[in-house]
């Protein structure tokens, strides 16, 4: 197993540490957790990096780095629906769109075709990466000025997440018409 690799695998193993401190009752738990999803999220960035500059791209690494953010980005979102942070329909929408797409690229895959993260795909993931962090702060520092933007982010990732989908599943419609076959 290459270092990318290892990367990957220790941002799944971060998943149930992020969620039990985020359930805990130690002082700053919330402050603990978001500091751990951002270790955890910024491993994606390190592993694909490491990927890439090394040739170190592995079909397990393929398959193992989206489960890993979508394991961890799920693990969030619906902790704080638990926590009364987020309403559940808005990460009905978001995971379901994640199922989705990863369905998508299963049938793609099936044909032979792999296709690539898209830009608006890269902004979804941010934007969502950036409303959980500051949901998980309560807000801070904008709570300060009385400025919603956890709220905020949360919405415009919400819409990130559906125009990324819709426009994914439409510059590939032609894989899904070859899985229909």
């Amino acid at each position: 197993m290459n270092l990318a690799n290892k990367i990957t695998i220790f941002r799944v193993f971060l998943v149930p540490i992020f969620m039990i401190v985020l359930y805990s009752n130690i002082p700053y738990s919330t402050y603990v957790a978001a500091g751990i999803f951002i270790i955890a999220s910024l491993t994606d960035t390190l592993d694909g990096y490491i990927a890439r500059s090394r040739n170190m791209i592995t079909n397990f690494g393929k398959f193992v780095d989206p489960l890993a953010d979508k394991v961890l980005v799920s693990a969030a979102l619906i902790s704080l629906v638990e926590l009364g942070k987020v309403p559940g329909w808005v990460v009905v929408l978001i995971i379901a769109r994640e199922f989705t797409i990863t369905g998508f690229r299963v049938i793609a895959a099936s044909e032979g075709v792999t296709i690539a993260a898209s830009p608006l795909g890269k902004i979804k993931t941010i934007t969502q990466l950036i409303a959980i962090i500051a949901l998980l702060l309560n807000n801070f520092p904008f709570n300060l000025i009385n400025l919603p933007f956890a709220n905020i982010m949360l919405y415009i990732s919400l819409f990130f997440t559906i125009i990324s989908g819709v426009d994914y599943i439409y510059k590939n419609k032609s894989a899904l018409k070859m899985g229909i076959k």
